[in-house]
């Protein structure tokens, strides 16, 4: 059994691994994963990707083909097979040579996870008014084109995801303030033609 890194992103440029990413329950289980320190089993994750415990078992199984989860140590019941995750998230970059079956295979995860974080986006709008107050209220949605140098736009992204990074490891120590919900944050910068 490899040692699971929390710490470590995992950049992800072999078109098959991108392609096995780009399934959605595939992506449904890694991100599960990625919130639960004591990972989770087939039958937890059957229930949040609307799966049976079988076809979970399959995803997870191409998944540790891949090297992205492993079975991890028991929670107690031998006969219950918990998977983790071996990194703490993970990047895909086909990189600027890649041939037409690798820009395919990145396309493909970039579609599922926009299309993901679209249903959302979706979900929220068709119950906010049913949230609380305060969460109503703190919600954002924000579309803002801006004119910047590549520089300027590095400098931007390091400065965003050094904001974000406080809050990522507090979803997996197990221990998170009261009151404290799981917040999708949805960051992209493209450059438009």
């Amino acid at each position: 059994m490899t040692e699971a890194r929390p710490d470590a992103r995992r950049m992800i440029s072999d078109p098959q691994v991108m392609r096995a990413l780009a399934h959605p329950a595939r992506i449904a289980i890694m991100e599960y994963l990625s919130s639960r320190e004591s990972g989770g089993t087939a039958t937890e994750l059957a229930e949040i990707v609307g799966l049976s415990p079988s076809a979970t078992s399959y995803h997870l199984r191409a998944l540790a083909k891949f090297g992205l989860v492993e079975a991890a140590p028991s929670r107690g019941d031998a006969r219950e097979r918990v998977w983790r995750l071996l990194t703490a998230g993970w990047m895909v970059d086909a990189g600027r040579e890649a041939g037409p079956a690798a820009r395919a295979a990145e396309q493909a995860v970039v579609e599922a996870h926009a299309l993901r974080g679209m249903e959302r986006i979706r979900d929220w709008s068709r119950r906010a008014g049913d949230e609380p107050a305060e969460w109503y209220d703190k919600a954002l949605f924000n579309d803002s084109l801006l004119l910047l140098t590549a520089e300027e736009l590095a400098e931007l992204n390091e400065a965003v995801l050094a904001l974000l990074r406080p809050y990522h490891p507090r979803r997996r120590q197990g221990d998170p303030p009261p009151g404290a919900r799981t917040v999708a944050v949805h960051y992209r910068t493209v450059p438009l033609a």
